[in-house]
């Protein structure tokens, strides 16, 4: 029984899991407490014992091989699962802990300012909070529940739609003196622009100038930011005209940081969902983390 785990240690799974989940071998060291040279050298014995490759070594650190990701997978969930039966065999699970991963922006603008309500309501549940800008590598094994920006279709899991994709132009009521503006008048103002991958998946000054209209194509602009929640800060600052999303920046225009210059909004067919990784147990925690989710979008 379990033959194929006669020559491969639960050390030696440890450090891979470490280093596939946090795509690096000095970061596994630090969580570990241990080095980088003995992570690699674990890494390098059980790929020779398995006989292929894990890791590719990239020029800004590793990516997992296939073969890689499909052992991270099982070897995440075996983890998981066996922590828990420790935890509560132990008499130690008396509280709950809820991975939830989404990006920097829905975490920062939607999800922290709203999270002291559901510590109320389930104060036996922490919920830890996984943030990054690459979806496909948020619905990993660890995973409870992902809040995702999309279409709807996501390669694993269920997704249940939160909110469309509503986008208006933002800025400091300083840099317009209260004033309302024209389209036009957009063009001679700084844009903030979005960099970057994430830049692809939502809307751009093209496709905003497109909407409203403006035959002209948009100002390059000097000041481009691959992080969303950096040019919402540079925003409020007074720097230039962000594309506010509804429901990220809707509190900071109620708060006056923001004020939107322009009348009406533009929607596309993508939007927030909250996503189920499959395999998962624990199903009645999840799903009242997602009715949670849903009762504070109509709040």
């Amino acid at each position: 029984m379990f033959e194929h785990l006669a020559d491969v240690s639960l050390d030696t799974l440890r450090v891979f899991e470490a280093a596939a989940r946090l795509r690096g071998f000095t970061a596994a060291a630090l969580e570990l407490g241990t080095t980088q040279p003995a992570v690699s050298q674990q890494v390098k014995r059980l790929e020779a014992q398995l006989g292929t490759r894990l890791f590719d070594r990239i020029y800004r650190g590793i990516e997992l091989t296939e073969a890689g990701q499909l052992l991270f997978e099982h070897v995440s969930q075996a983890m998981y699962t066996l922590d828990d039966g420790i935890a509560q065999a132990s008499g130690r699970h008396q509280r709950e802990l809820l991975q939830v991963a989404t990006d920097f922006a829905f975490a920062a603008f939607w999800l922290m300012p709203r999270l002291q309500r559901f510590h109320e309501a389930y104060p036996q549940v922490d919920v830890s909070l996984v943030t990054g800008e690459r979806s496909q590598g948020m619905l990993r094994p660890d995973i409870d529940v992902a809040v995702l920006f999309g279409d709807g279709r996501f390669r694993q899991g269920e997704s249940r739609w939160l909110f469309d994709e509503e986008v208006f132009p933002v800025c400091s009521p300083g840099l317009i003196g209260g004033k309302p503006l024209s389209a036009e008048a957009l063009q001679r103002l700084p844009l903030l622009h979005l960099k970057g991958e994430q830049s692809s998946r939502w809307f751009d000054w093209a496709g905003v100038f497109h909407g409203l209209g403006v035959a002209s194509p948009p100002p390059p602009g000097q000041l481009r930011f691959d992080n969303y929640t950096l040019l919402i800060q540079a925003a409020i600052a007074g720097q230039g005209v962000a594309i506010g999303w509804g429901h990220l920046v809707d509190s900071l225009v109620d708060q006056g940081l923001l004020c939107r210059p322009l009348q009406g909004s533009l929607r596309s067919a993508r939007g927030y969902y909250a996503v189920l990784p499959p395999r998962k147990r624990r199903g009645a925690l999840i799903e009242r983390f997602v009715s949670w989710l849903e009762q504070e979008r109509e709040r």
